[in-house]
């Protein structure tokens, strides 16, 4: 089959939306398909289309249904289409919604935030991530709390960075922040905090295997976002047998679950230091991080993904 792959991200892009086509077009063609990735739709044949982003994509998928009426087309829908696009854009992003046959989710809760006239053609995909190579070896001198993210207003970047500000003098507390800041405000930010806070080091956008070493030298993750898609930041830190600690978003608690007992009450500073000092000075919490994620590792193997995938292009 001949699948038209839309992503709103350019090929010199690390974000998420570049990172989830080029993880759909491998499986994609795993399963012997042949797979055509772009920026926009320019009518090239195609048996069937699929979009990421609803409202980022939306003039491609409206003239794939105008070109190709029958064909099936999927959207997979991105953090910024539920959480900001649909209230901010609501026809342009619904009028995605209503033309796909079936539109794609990457967590558990999405059907809570979107109209009930489409929940039922809502299918969840987790992103998978691999394993790390060898065994995790953090760092002896600092307890290394890894954020892996761009600094953009949903990531709420800078709150793990508040957090250890104020930390007892005795405390290893260290944040290590990878990730591209996206405008020149955040930027500033940034450096800024670094100046003022020695607990931060923000290391700017770097190579993927760079991240997944870091990975295997910290202690935790955090991911303070304020609104999530599906953050795959989540599956590879599961996979690498990092715990996790994130704010308590629909969007983490759609992957980990509402039993998980790693969350901190979204934007608020005080409770996310209190979270990371218990992981710090309490290895019996930091034990159950540990084990938690460990039972939830299986939920995001490639091979569930690709099962996933594969179940619902022959269902379309």
């Amino acid at each position: 089959m001949k699948i038209s792959l839309i992503t709103p991200a350019g090929k010199s892009m690390r974000g998420g939306n570049r990172t989830t086509a080029m993880r759909c077009a491998r499986i994609f063609r795993s399963l012997g398909h042949d797979v055509r990735v772009a920026h926009a739709y320019d009518g090239a044949n195609a048996d069937l289309m699929v979009a990421i982003h609803a409202w980022r994509s939306a003039e491609s998928i409206e003239r794939f249904h105008r070109l190709h009426p029958d064909a099936p087309l999927v959207v997979l829908l991105a953090g910024t289409d539920i959480y900001r696009y649909q209230h901010s854009n609501a026809e342009t992003t619904w009028r995605s919604m209503e033309i796909a046959t079936a539109l794609v989710s990457l967590h558990d809760l999405v059907h809570r935030s979107i109209p009930d006239r489409f929940t039922a053609k809502l299918h969840v995909v987790y992103q998978s991530a691999k394993p790390l190579a060898a065994s995790r070896k953090p760092h002896k001198r600092y307890f290394d709390v890894l954020v892996a993210g761009h600094l953009r207003d949903e990531k709420d970047p800078l709150r793990a960075a508040f957090a250890v500000r104020s930390v007892p003098e005795a405390s290893r507390l260290r944040v290590v922040h990878y990730g591209k800041a996206l405008d020149r405000t955040w930027r500033r930010a940034a450096e800024a905090e670094m100046k003022r806070n020695p607990r931060y080091s923000w290391r700017g956008e770097v190579e993927h295997w760079r991240v997944r070493r870091a990975y295997a030298t910290s202690r935790v993750l955090v991911l303070s976002s304020i609104a999530e898609g599906g953050a795959n930041v989540i599956s590879e830190a599961v996979a690498a047998g990092l715990p996790v600690v994130a704010s308590d978003i629909e969007g983490s608690i759609g992957l980990l679950g509402a039993d998980y007992a790693g969350y901190f009450r979204a934007r608020d500073t005080a409770d996310l230091r209190r979270a990371l000092l218990r992981v710090e000075n309490d290895s019996g919490f930091l034990a159950t991080l540990e084990r938690e994620c460990r039972a939830r590792a299986p939920r995001f193997t490639p091979a569930r993904e690709r099962a996933a995938w594969r179940t619902l292009l022959r269902e379309l």
